[in-house]
């Protein structure tokens, strides 16, 4: 087998509100594509992230349901400096988007933030820390 990982595709509730989250983190999302059922961008390096509504997975998995319980999955964006993620996650939360862990320094040796999209997704903030 020859797999190539290529797409990251996430079902939402509400095509618009993803969007415009989307979009706050810099992904070139087309205008207009709000009221589609599926939608998808370019991460760079080949890999796209898809958007999906929950009627357009139903449409052929009638019996899909959401998960329960906890994530399954989260995206990590960079924001290139720990200042940098302070500031994301400030304007994320400011524009009223659930923050769920307030920005801190990591054992790992990065600044992290994580914010939810509005279906709840984890989006993590993230940056190197200065070497000490």
């Amino acid at each position: 087998m020859n797999l190539q990982a290529q797409l990251v595709e996430l079902v939402v509730a509400d095509m618009a509100a993803s969007v415009a989250f989307y979009r706050r983190l810099g992904l070139p999302l087309k205008e207009g594509v709000e009221a589609d059922g599926h939608v998808d961008v370019e991460f760079g390096g080949g890999l796209r992230l898809a958007l999906d509504t929950v009627e357009t997975i139903r449409s052929f998995d009638p019996g899909w349901t959401p998960p329960t319980g906890g994530h399954r999955v989260s995206l990590a964006f960079s924001c290139g400096t720990p200042a940098e993620v302070d500031d994301a996650y400030g304007e994320l939360t400011a524009a009223g988007y659930e923050g769920h862990l307030a920005p801190f320094d990591a054992f790992w040796g990065m600044r992290w933030a994580v914010v939810h999209d509005p279906d709840g997704v984890p989006v993590d903030l993230f940056a190197y820390l200065p070497a000490t």
